[in-house]
């Protein structure tokens, strides 16, 4: 017979003679897993998962949790932060009689909760451990045959773990352990209410793990308001985007972009390539115009049904597709260690987006390839996103698509500038007048 949960294994249950291990310094890598003192249950899973060495997240974050402590942790994406906050969890695990969860994960998009999930099921100490993942998109039945038949483990969105709690499907009483998995794109997307109604719901006596890859004021709020005396382990790089990543741009006028798009493919060859384009729409045209040069192409975004997303993201992670085209949103549950370009067919409007999408390539380290389609307009937004990341985006060509030079228009305020001299006996010109609201391109001296 299973027996009850004891207090002993809860994670809120920290006592005075923990014998868990030092915190490790956050620079430190390379920390063996066996050295962490974890139950060897888990330990053995590790290992058959093929994890022999922790990442500086995993060596930072991993044994704070395991004292119990409530963690921030800051980290890019691609750091390996999935096991850094579940390793905890499953140490503490023990069989119970409770319907659950006792832990629960909440993550922005229905591809990170499909992947922290799977990483939940292998590294699974015991076969009676059960993890459910719930997330919009698809038929709510067999999520509700999972949690009716009880879970020790809860990963989804917000808003579908909100629709559980109001049908009554779900129960957050018994839940010890809670996750916010990049916190920072959740607030972006609008799900702060629903993170804070649940929270609400759970019990005070919890342990509180936070992952991001910043920490604007709107989650110091966040931290203030539902996380107790917290441990900030900071991971992230003074310099945003990770040094293994040769970025380069190159300008090409509005127009030729697609052209310009099979000449990279045919030269750079790449192994795995994610192109990155700003709305659902274009995804799809840029899809239609690439299926007949590129037949191993496919677009992923918001609106196709979840039944195909994940057929799509499953040919991705085996090598079947070679070429995906993904909005922000959607690339955000794409983990796939073989990704060796990134190609922002268009620049993203909010600058953090170009960190997480050039960290889509040299995962763990490994090398890769970010290219940047720049149009003569959108020098200036060039300059942002290097004052950003802190490093200079180098020029790159391609014969044949150099963009058009922008025609000089002299400044009213130019001193360098021959004014034309009006014509004796002439009146003088009348200034021209704004026409207010129209449009003006304008052209950066940084192209």
């Amino acid at each position: 017979m299973e027996s009850t949960i004891s207090d002993r294994s809860l994670p809120t249950d920290i006592d005075s003679t923990d014998n868990s291990p030092p915190l490790v310094n956050p620079a430190a890598n390379g920390t063996p897993y066996r050295d962490l003192r974890l139950m060897k249950p888990l330990l053995d899973a590790i290992e058959h998962a093929g994890y022999t060495n922790c990442t500086p997240v995993q060596s930072a974050v991993i044994p704070a949790a395991l004292k119990g402590l409530d963690v921030i942790g800051q980290a890019q994406t691609g750091t390996g932060k999935t096991a850094a906050f579940l390793v905890p969890f499953l140490n503490r695990w023990r069989p119970h009689s409770l319907k659950g969860p006792i832990g629960l994960v909440m993550l922005p998009t229905r591809e990170l909760a499909m992947q922290v999930a799977e990483e939940a099921v292998k590294l699974a100490p015991s076969s009676k451990f059960r993890t459910v993942s719930v997330y919009g998109g698809t038929g709510m039945q067999r999520q509700l045959s999972q949690l009716a038949s009880g879970c020790d483990l809860v990963v989804g969105t917000p808003g579908r773990i909100i629709d559980h709690l109001r049908r009554g499907t779900l129960t957050l009483d018994h839940v010890r352990y809670v996750v916010l998995d990049e916190a920072d794109r959740m607030l972006d997307i609008g799900f702060r209410p629903d993170i804070e109604r649940i929270l609400r719901r759970c019990p005070d006596k919890r342990q509180t793990l936070l992952m991001s890859a910043t920490v604007p004021d709107e989650i110091k709020r966040l931290v203030n308001r539902y996380m107790k005396d917290p441990l900030h382990l900071s991971l992230s790089p003074t310099n945003l985007t990770v040094d293994k990543i040769r970025q380069t741009y190159i300008t090409v006028d509005k127009e030729k972009k697609f052209d310009l798009l099979l000449k990279v493919i045919e030269r750079e060859k790449p192994r795995q390539c994610l192109i990155f384009v700003e709305r659902k729409r274009w995804a799809d045209d840029l899809l239609r115009k690439m299926k007949p040069h590129v037949p191993s192409t496919y677009a992923i975004h918001g609106d196709l049904p979840q039944s195909q997303r994940e057929k799509i993201m499953a040919g991705f992670k085996s090598g079947k597709v070679t070429y995906l085209i993904a909005t922000d949103v959607a690339s955000r549950g794409i983990d796939v260690n073989g990704i060796s370009h990134v190609i922002n067919y268009d620049l993203p409007m909010d600058i953090e987006n170009y960190v997480h999408r050039i960290g889509r390539t040299g995962r763990i380290g490994k090398d890769g390839v970010a290219i940047a389609f720049v149009t003569p307009e959108e020098g200036s937004h060039l300059t942002e996103i290097e004052i950003v990341i802190n490093r200079l985006i180098e020029p790159d060509s391609i014969e044949g698509f150099e963009a058009s030079a922008p025609k000089r228009r002299r400044h009213i305020d130019d001193p360098d500038e021959p004014r034309p001299q009006p014509v004796e006996g002439e009146p003088p010109a009348e200034p021209k007048k704004a026409v207010f609201g129209k449009f003006k391109k304008k052209y950066s001296s940084r192209l």
